[in-house]
């Protein structure tokens, strides 16, 4: 077994990367050689169609122990119970309105990534390949011959407090608080604890996969720079164990036992693979003179729908910065919108929100419902002096998607769902005066 040291750029944008963990390992001139080095299997992994342009074209070629088919034996159903999967409607009783909930808390019997993940909002249809759900998982256990691959999308993971190290086919990725990953769909892992229990958010994106928005008049650089995402070098596990593989398709969960563990991958080369990236290598643009421009400036990743500029799925941000606007209402102004926005604090402070929005807590705020400042920000910001001013040691997300987000059983009765939001602007009270 050989330990991964990341390197690379973003996979999906032409690059083709090859690795391999022996050498020799990686054919050259032919994908699928007769007979490849070490005994190994030739198999494509697609995460487009065959004949989709080349532009957004994905597959990787992985030379492996055995090929995939040997890691599937008789499926029997499994229970993942709290990960639920769109449409997942009607699953509570509770009446539409804006919601926070606290950090969700740690469950006291043993969880790994997979048993760990509790699902707060579903939206769109899997069936249909659009849409998303939004999660919290909650780990205190590591995967050790527990495998898992998920059929349905790909998992955007945000860790908030605790380390987690992703082994997956095509090497290891290990992510921190203020670092993402995406696992792309149909590639097994498993999920090991680095440093304690971890917790942290889940996106898991039905539709198109995730890319980097167009930068219109910003230009060449700024926002997420393809240079700062790194892919995996090879690595396998050569291990003979009993061992169970956990499928999630169409959002049923099944199983099959085997008797060795399926990341038994040496090399592979392609461009459809696992990526991390630090959300502290993010470059903001904003205002330099007046006035707040829209959150979208804070897109870290897209997820496109089939229409133009309304996004299936966007990834977005609000990391440190400097805030010098003149003569301006500085927070996010008070908003109905279009998209529908399940938001996560990492650390520090929310500018909008200085009370009750705490680090590992949720927002939603489903489409056309209004929001906005609470009160104690909108005096703060209506009064202060207009100094430049940094945003320090702050880290807040956004998932938002054009499908509206509908709450589970789970998010409607956790014990951390904040039944008094709503209060936050009750202090925003009538001040006309009829006089400019």
């Amino acid at each position: 077994m050989k330990s991964a040291i990341l390197a690379g750029y973003m996979p999906g944008f032409g690059n083709d990367f090859e690795t391999e963990a022996l050498p020799g390992a990686l054919p050259h001139g032919q994908n699928s050689p007769q007979r490849p080095a070490y005994g190994l299997y030739a198999e494509q992994l697609s995460g487009s169609p065959f004949t989709a342009p080349r532009g957004i074209n994905e597959r990787s070629w992985l030379y492996r122990m055995r090929p995939s088919v040997r890691h599937s034996g008789h499926f029997s159903k499994a229970s993942v119970p709290f990960w639920k999967t769109a449409p997942c409607l009607d699953d509570h009783d509770l009446p539409i309105g804006q919601l926070r909930w606290g950090p969700p808390p740690m469950p006291n019997e043993g969880t790994t990534f997979i048993s760990g993940i509790r699902t707060m909002t579903t939206a769109g249809d899997v069936n249909t390949q659009t849409g998303m759900a939004a999660s919290v998982y909650l780990v205190n256990q590591s995967m050790t011959d527990d495998y898992f691959y998920n059929a349905d999308g790909e998992m955007l993971i945000v860790p908030q407090s605790g380390g987690l190290r992703f082994f997956t086919e095509l090497g290891k990725i290990e992510v921190q608080p203020g670092e993402i990953c995406v696992i792309p769909r149909g590639m097994k892992f498993k999920a090991e604890l680095l440093d304690g229990p971890a917790r942290g958010y889940l996106c898991e994106n039905y539709g198109a996969k995730f890319t980097l928005p167009d930068r219109g008049p910003i230009g060449a650089n700024c926002l997420a720079n393809p240079r700062d995402f790194k892919t995996p070098n090879a690595a396998f596990e050569d291990k003979e164990t009993p061992s169970t593989l956990t499928v999630k398709w169409c959002g049923k969960f099944y199983e099959t036992k085997i008797d060795h563990s399926p990341l038994d991958v040496v090399a592979w080369h392609g461009n459809y693979a696992p990526f991390k990236y630090d959300l502290r290598t993010f470059s903001p643009v904003g205002a330099i003179l007046f006035d707040h421009p829209d959150p979208s400036i804070f897109t870290v990743m897209t997820a496109p729908s089939g229409e133009e500029g309304t996004a299936n799925v966007d990834f977005v941000i609000f990391p440190e910065r400097w805030s010098v606007a003149e003569h301006s209402f500085r927070p996010p102004w008070y908003h109905m919108n279009i998209m529908s926005e399940f938001m996560g604090l990492i650390y520090g402070q929310y500018d909008a929100k200085p009370d009750g929005f705490v680090p590992g807590g949720i927002s939603l705020h489903n489409c056309m419902l209004p929001h906005g400042p609470d009160a104690t920000a909108f005096e703060k910001a209506s009064t202060v002096e207009l100094k430049p001013v940094k945003l320090t040691n702050t880290l807040a997300f956004m998932f938002e998607t054009r499908y509206p987000q509908h709450l589970t059983a789970y998010a409607a009765s956790v014990e951390t769902l904040q039944t008094d939001y709503i209060d936050c602007w009750s202090g925003l009270g009538k001040k006309f005066t009829g006089t400019p």
